[in-house]
Order: C-alpha cells, then structure tokens, then sequence
C-alpha cells in the first residue's frame, strides 16, 4: 500500500506539472534539481487527497512512502510531499523516522528542506528527551553545517517549553561561523524566543556583542525595544 500512495503521488504531481513555473522555481531555489513546476499548496492539497483516498494512515505504511519518495525523486517536489507524509499524526515523535531525518538535512543540504524539518525534530525532543537532546547538541557542532543549522532551530516552536540551555549551547557553538545560513538561523531562533522570553534575549545578546555578528543581532533584536 505505501508504494501505491508514492506512485499516486507522483502521477498526481506529473499531472499537474508547468513547465513555465518549472524553471522559475528551479531559477529561484538555486538547485539542479528538477521541479515540476508545482506550486507549494497544490502538491500539499495531492498529497492529502491521496492519502484518504489510499486508506494510509499507519506510520509504518507513511514511512515507506515516504522514504521510497525521497530516495527516488528526480523532482523536488517528490522531496517536498515526502516531507509532508511524515507530519501526520501516527508519524510524529517517532524514532522510527530519525534516519530519513538525517537523510534529508544531509542529502537535502538547502533551506527550503532543512527549515521544514525542524518541527519533526521538535516532537521527537519533546517525546524522546533523553535521546534526542544529546544528538541536537552533537548536529550544533557537527561538521556538517546544515546539521548545526536545525540543532539552532529545532526549538523554533517550542516557546513556553523551550529548553533555554540546549539553545544557548547550539547558538554559543555557532557564534564565530561565518556561514550565512548559521548567522542567519541564530538570529531567526533568538528572534522567536524573544517572543516568549525578550528579557533573556535581550540579555544574551548585550553579553555576547562581541561574538555574535551583525546579522544574528539585528535579527534577534528585530520586534525588541533597544533599552
């Protein structure tokens, strides 16, 4: 069953395919990977009504489907839908799903995939704190910097839950990168966090001015009050 929800997928996607919007999205992501030139709302409407219509709904069954979209797509947004399957219910928080996580912040390696799986990894560290929150410290300083760029985010979500000292250290592990996507990430999770606790933001970031670049302060100070 889960292959037939992939291949019903798929030729849903084929289906809806613009050549025009294609190139435009292909252009705009900076990637050789193909797109069918499917807008972000309709592959998410296909991938609904393809699994009610399947009759999926076991995680067991999503994951195949999921996993078989991933490995075999040749457009992105195979990569998209397979990312889609694994935000229903029976799927969340599961353990069963680190590995094709794993898989799609390495082999995906580009914003649009990682910043999508950073609420996956926020239900696994709610459900399974104890395993999951010593790999987020481990991906902070992992060579691989998409890697460090979901440990900084992970928490984007979490607001009155988040763990304060798991961000400080994915954040304080990256204040000296100079890649962009890390500056910019850690500014993106300050500037959420300011949302529940702006005192702790703003206190963070007065006592570490000198290691934070310009980037991540300015976007951690965005919605704040400079006082």
């Amino acid at each position: 069953m889960g292959t037939g929800l992939g291949e019903l997928i798929i030729s849903r996607l084929a289906a809806a395919a613009d050549p025009v919007a294609a190139d435009a999205m292909q252009h705009y992501m900076k990637t050789d990977m193909e797109f069918f030139g499917v807008r972000a709302p309709v592959v998410q409407r296909i991938v609904r009504d393809s699994v009610r219509e399947s009759g999926v709904g076991r995680w067991e069954e999503l994951l195949g489907s999921a996993r078989g979209l991933w490995e075999g797509a040749r457009y992105r947004e195979q990569w998209y839908a397979a990312q889609q399957l694994t935000g229903y219910r029976s799927c969340r928080g599961r353990l069963e799903f680190l590995d094709l996580f794993e898989d799609m912040v390495v082999d995906g390696a580009w914003w649009d995939i990682v910043d999508q799986c950073h609420r996956r990894f926020a239900d696994l560290l709610a459900q399974h704190r104890g395993q999951v929150d010593p790999l987020v410290r481990a991906w902070a300083v992992d060579p691989n910097h998409w890697k460090r760029r979901l440990a900084i985010i992970t928490q984007l979500s979490a607001k009155e839950a988040t763990d304060v000292g798991l961000l400080e250290a994915a954040i304080v592990a990256n204040m000296s990168e100079q890649d962009f996507f890390l500056r910019k990430a850690i500014g993106w999770a300050l500037r959420e966090y300011a949302k529940t606790d702006p005192a702790w933001v703003r206190a963070f970031v007065a006592g570490h001015r000198q290691e934070l670049s310009g980037l991540s302060q300015r976007e951690a100070l965005k919605h704040l009050r400079i006082r």
